[in-house]
């Protein structure tokens, strides 16, 4: 069963040790799931459309994914 997160910070530890994260969108809504794998579980945070990108910049996965465009995501650098 995946984790939901709710703290930002947390998540971002996690995906330290995360081999890969994705993002997906969910339809109808303005609500996006980002998704870090390790090795033993399948972590999951939950924002906006609008912050995505701030999160993204902030997320230390080596390898970010975009479901939805079956693409590798390059998050713009602060």
């Amino acid at each position: 069963m995946p984790v939901e997160i709710t703290d930002l910070e947390e998540f971002i530890k996690i995906t330290e040790r995360a081999v890969e994260c994705r993002v997906k969108r969910v339809r109808k809504s303005n609500i996006v799931k980002v998704k870090a794998r390790t090795k033993r579980y399948l972590y999951t945070y939950k924002t906006t459309e609008d912050k995505l990108e701030e999160v993204l910049s902030k997320v230390k996965c080596k390898k970010v994914i975009d479901v939805d465009k079956g693409e590798e995501v390059k998050p713009k650098s602060s």
